[in-house]
């Protein structure tokens, strides 16, 4: 999927219509990163949404120098983290568990019990992360999934740069707990 600088620019001027194409080819990108910041798909839908509007709202600020994806997904990342600010204490204080249908498409050249392989792989993985204690599982995202480094972290969760790395670390050690059970028959 490419999406057009041009395009952003028609969505800037208000054309409709390219908001539409906009919305059609950037949804699995942009939900895919919804989906790792939320425990359940009417929350990822819901985060998506809110996220679209930043960006049309703010799409005369693209720079064409930047590819539009990676605009987008940062709009995305950014507006995950403001909700979890805005609901913070109430995020502290609720741990909810959705183990609903997260799963990623893989493509593979192999035969349909590898896609199946893989499907379930994803599946497990993404619930998983679901498992991972809230505050712990947004850290993990953005050191290990999304790249930003601790100091980032800190900065945009309000948080010391070593409560970023507990929470990675703690992250990583209950991901390792839950494989070594998850495959001891």
């Amino acid at each position: 999927m490419t999406i057009e600088p041009a395009l952003l620019k028609k969505c800037a001027s208000g054309e409709r219509q390219a908001q539409n194409k906009l919305y059609k080819q950037s949804f699995s990108l942009l939900m895919g990163v919804c989906s790792r910041y939320t425990k359940n798909k009417d929350d990822a839908m819901a985060l998506l949404n809110l996220g679209f509007c930043k960006i049309l709202m703010h799409a005369d600020k693209y720079k064409e120098h930047i590819p539009p994806e990676l605009w987008m997904r940062r709009v995305m990342i950014n507006t995950a983290i403001d909700e979890f600010r805005k609901n913070k204490n109430y995020n502290e204080q609720t741990q909810l568990k959705d183990f609903s249908d997260h799963s990623v498409e893989l493509s593979y050249d192999d035969s349909e019990a590898n896609l199946y392989d893989a499907k379930i792989e994803s599946e497990r993985l993404q619930q998983m992360l679901n498992e991972l204690p809230n505050i712990t599982g947004k850290v993990f995202n953005l050191f290990a999934i999304d790249g930003y480094s601790h100091k980032e972290i800190a900065e945009l969760l309000g948080m010391s740069e070593g409560t970023s790395k507990w929470h990675v670390n703690n992250a990583r050690t209950l991901l390792k707990q839950m494989l070594k059970e998850s495959y001891v028959i």
